[in-house]
């Protein structure tokens, strides 16, 4: 985002410090961006004046206790350093947004989720205890169980000075989507820790953040698998959800025993232009493909070769190109897969800077029953459109990015206006306009087209509950010109 700019920059190095910071803010009513890794795609962490304070410092994992199974971190700590340290520990933390480098206060204030979500669920399923500094200074601890709004939805919370807060809970009915993180969080009843994962940096400063880990899988094996007839891979994948939400059922909760039964922990796509992308960089990649799926399964001893047998079938069912896929149970090659995924948006990028325009990416998730259309709907629009694109992501949650290519700046507009069409039509089908990367500053104008006047108000009444001023990450969600 072009233009961003700012008074003063601060770097605490402690929650006392993050308070005095916006105690003093709040009393000049000076805005206040707070600022991660930025790693983000919507231009969060862009101030546009006033302050801005930088996490990188509260950068401690404070304790990882194998007996409870839970971390408690600072919001600074970098989260490929929290999964390394889980691991030594035996437990795992399966949040996975594409940039390890992201911190993890960033993504519980976004809600991250990447693409080990289609098994275990964004950054909220894990944040079971949070300690968050207010606009004014003040510091709420919250718990997840703790406080839950009533009938209501009034949310009642009591801050460490003894102040009593009160906040109505947004009335929208959220869309029926696996992955969303469109505007707050809501639902009936909805427990008060909800409210501040994925509110973007617009109700607090979280500067402490107790996590939930889950055993280390004991085995896995993953594969690429190419499809010549785009048919026959959407056929497998409806196959692989099917499979996956059924082992689930019938097993602990998500998270608690992996490895028992067939359901794959991720489900990516890539379209056959996202395969002519990735060959620069991996040139084994067969040619003539429609389109290919990364998929992963965990394992145990016991399970591993009646596992292996099931996928093997459903792969030939579906007719799959098996001679020239890839599969493995190694550490070492699922990092080259890992690579292979991310080849991707590196050569999307580089085509980018060639190109001297900007990508245009979809961030939208629809309904299970409504992806088949949207994706034909997409594709179509795009062929006709003349413009270079590649289509990959997480299928298993139908949650697709459309990255655009324009080479031209008639074509970056068009691409705006085809962007425009996709937020339409997701809308339509009962979808959301991010389901997520956030609205950011960047899609507050398409947050306003799914929710309306009437929501995006009440949005604007719980964020007045706790920042009366309207200080804290102004821009993000509303807009800058929305009056708070």
């Amino acid at each position: 985002m072009p233009g961003g700019h700012a008074e003063r920059l601060f770097v605490p190095e402690t929650a006392e410090d993050i308070a005095a910071v916006l105690h003093e803010a709040s009393d000049a009513g000076i805005p206040v961006t707070v600022s991660g890794a930025r790693t983000g795609t919507v231009g969060g962490a862009v101030p546009f004046g006033g302050w801005v304070v930088s996490l990188e410092r509260l950068n401690k994992i404070k304790r990882i206790d194998k007996a409870t199974m839970t971390a408690l971190v600072e919001p600074g700590v970098i989260l490929a350093e929290l999964m390394r340290a889980a691991e030594t520990e035996g437990l795992f933390y399966p949040p996975d947004p594409t940039e390890w480098s992201c911190q993890i206060g960033g993504t519980v204030a976004t809600n991250a989720s990447g693409a080990r979500s289609f098994k275990y669920g964004a950054t909220r399923e894990f944040v079971i205890g949070l300690t968050v500094v207010l606009a004014d200074g003040d510091v709420l601890r919250l718990r997840r169980g703790d406080v839950f709004s009533n009938g209501d939805g009034v949310v009642t919370l009591a801050t460490e000075s003894g102040r009593i807060i009160t906040a109505k809970v947004p009335t929208y009915k959220r869309p029926n989507v696996r992955k969303n993180v469109s505007g707050y969080f809501n639902e009936t009843p909805l427990d008060a820790i909800d409210l501040f994962i994925g509110s973007e940096g617009t109700l607090g400063v979280i500067t402490e953040i107790e996590l939930r880990l889950v055993p280390k899988p004991e085995g896995f094996f993953s594969g690429v698998v190419f499809f010549e007839k785009h048919g026959d891979l959407l056929a497998f994948v409806d196959e692989v959800k099917a499979a996956s939400f059924a082992g689930r059922k019938s097993n602990d909760p998500v998270g608690t025993a992996p490895g028992s039964d067939m359901s794959a922990s991720l489900v990516e796509y890539f379209d056959d232009r996202a395969l002519s992308f990735i060959r620069e960089k991996f040139p084994e990649t067969p040619e003539r493909m429609a389109g290919a799926v990364y998929f992963e399964q965990e394992t145990t001893a016991e399970t591993e070769d009646d596992l292996f047998e099931a996928w093997n079938a459903m792969l030939e069912r579906h007719g799959a190109d098996i001679d020239r896929s890839w599969f493995t149970t190694t550490d070492a090659d699922r990092e080259k897969m890992r690579a292979f995924r991310h080849a991707l948006p590196v050569a999307v990028n580089e085509r980018v800077v060639r190109n001297r325009q900007k990508k245009i990416g979809t961030d939208m998730a629809v309904p299970d029953e409504n992806f088949p259309g949207f994706l034909k709907y997409q594709k179509e629009m795009l062929d006709a459109s003349g413009i270079d694109y590649v289509i990959f992501g997480h299928i298993g949650d139908c949650h697709l990015h459309a990255n655009l290519l324009p080479k031209t700046d008639e074509e970056a507009t068009r691409s705006r206006h085809i962007y425009g069409r996709f937020v339409a039509q997701s809308i339509m089908l009962g979808g959301c306009v991010s389901a997520e990367h956030g609205i950011g500053k960047l899609k507050s104008k398409y947050l306003y087209v799914m929710m309306g006047e009437r929501y995006l108000n009440e949005m604007a009444e719980l964020k007045r509950a706790f920042d009366p001023k309207g200080i804290l990450g102004r821009g993000n969600m509303f807009g800058m010109d929305y009056r708070l």
